[in-house]
């Protein structure tokens, strides 16, 4: 098959990481496979398979150029979308549509008919919502928000989901995609789960690579943005708790350091934990740590989870909204820990004291790329309720 992977830009990003992984994962299992970046250069991520077919259109330069782009554009943000805060979507998105519908014809008219399309992440594809194709699959990439009023949330919804194939990447995505389209009387074509794939070998080769800021003292390891979400206020208080002698690693950057730092300083750990900041390549980090803890309040899925298992670490991590409890089945539902400081911390005291654990290959089993791509190769059931 040949296939087109969209995703809003190639930042560095979890979101933006599982696009590049599924644009390779279609290659890697013999389709021709497309990567299409709505936003120009620069980018942090590429993809890995060399024949990946890497495009970029950029949203905003085709929007200016059109013939009523920034009318509609000045119109939108001067007045449309300060009556209606968070809507400038809706009146761009039309257009915007439009012309990526006409990009990918180009791209069509270049290499051929793609058989499946496949948006990733909320962020991209309501930008594009008057876009409609058959072919079109739209990932669900984490749970719903609710952060305008209902019935402003409803109008949104019947833009963006209603009459379209959506795939959401975990169970807990899927049951907060059936309550709010419940709620906004949305009826999408299909609605399914498909997962993210993890690419294990790649990920093994880059864990491989040296680097000198690297502790040598056994430590723990968090790889996440440095904000609310990722619940590091928790993890610091669970850690301390614990009483455990590792140190505590924190990879990655965001508005929340200062602060984070503060409050490790007045728990008494300071110089227990180390803050490394964001790290172009976390997988050695990942491969060197003896345990990978996540203490977030939702996650859509938990990529970081399958990539620790694909270093071959042990995971831990609270129980929260979304899919983290799609990563945790079988034996690994164990080191599922309610999301408390005391329950945390349990977790962390009893999983050290039971170091090493060996990672079993079944753990990574349903993230393998050919399960994946198989699943996106399959054409959606109306109403699946997979």
């Amino acid at each position: 098959m040949r296939t087109l992977v969209v995703i809003h830009s190639l930042k560095m990003g979890g979101m933006e990481r599982v696009a590049v992984n599924l644009a390779d994962a279609f290659a890697d299992e013999g389709h021709e496979s497309h990567l299409l970046s709505c936003r120009d250069r620069p980018n942090d991520l590429s993809p890995a398979n060399p024949s990946v077919h890497l495009h970029h259109f950029d949203q905003f330069q085709a929007l200016m150029k059109s013939v009523i782009g920034i009318p509609v554009f000045l119109l939108s943000r001067l007045l449309l979308g300060v009556l209606l805060p968070k809507s400038h979507f809706m009146w761009v998105g039309w257009l915007s549509g439009w012309l990526l519908k006409r990009h990918i014809h180009s791209l069509e008219q270049r290499f051929g008919r793609f058989d499946r399309i496949v948006f990733r992440g909320l962020g991209t594809f309501k930008y594009f919502w008057s876009f409609r194709d058959d072919r079109n699959v739209y990932v669900l990439e984490n749970v719903i928000h609710y952060d305008r009023p209902l019935w402003q949330k409803k109008l949104e919804w019947k833009l963006v989901f209603h009459n379209r194939h959506l795939a959401g990447v975990s169970s807990g995505v899927l049951d907060s995609a059936r309550e709010a389209f419940a709620k906004g009387a949305i009826e999408p074509k299909s609605l399914r789960v498909i997962t993210n794939p993890c690419p294990v070998e790649q990920i093994n080769a880059l864990a491989q690579e040296k680097d000198p800021d690297i502790p040598e003292e056994p430590y723990i390891l968090n790889v996440a943005r440095l904000v609310p979400q990722k619940g590091h206020q928790l993890l610091l208080e669970a850690y301390r708790e614990s009483g455990v002698s590792h140190k505590l690693v924190v990879v990655g950057e965001g508005p929340l350091r200062s602060k984070l730092e503060e409050k490790a300083k007045a728990l008494g750990i300071a110089e227990r934990v180390l803050f490394a900041g964001k790290r172009k390549n976390p997988y050695p980090w990942m491969k060197q740590a003896d345990l990978f803890v996540l203490a977030s309040e939702y996650e859509g899925l938990g990529i970081v989870l399958t990539e620790a298992l694909a270093c071959d670490t042990p995971i831990l991590a609270a129980e929260s909204r979304g899919g983290v409890r799609d990563v945790f089945r079988g034996e690994l539902e164990a080191f599922l820990t309610p999301r408390t400081v005391e329950g945390l911390a349990e977790g962390l005291s009893s999983v050290v004291s039971r170091l090493p654990i060996t990672v079993k290959p079944e753990w990574l089993a349903p993230f393998r790329s050919q399960v994946v791509v198989s699943d996106f190769v399959e054409q959606p059931e109306k109403t699946s309720q997979r």
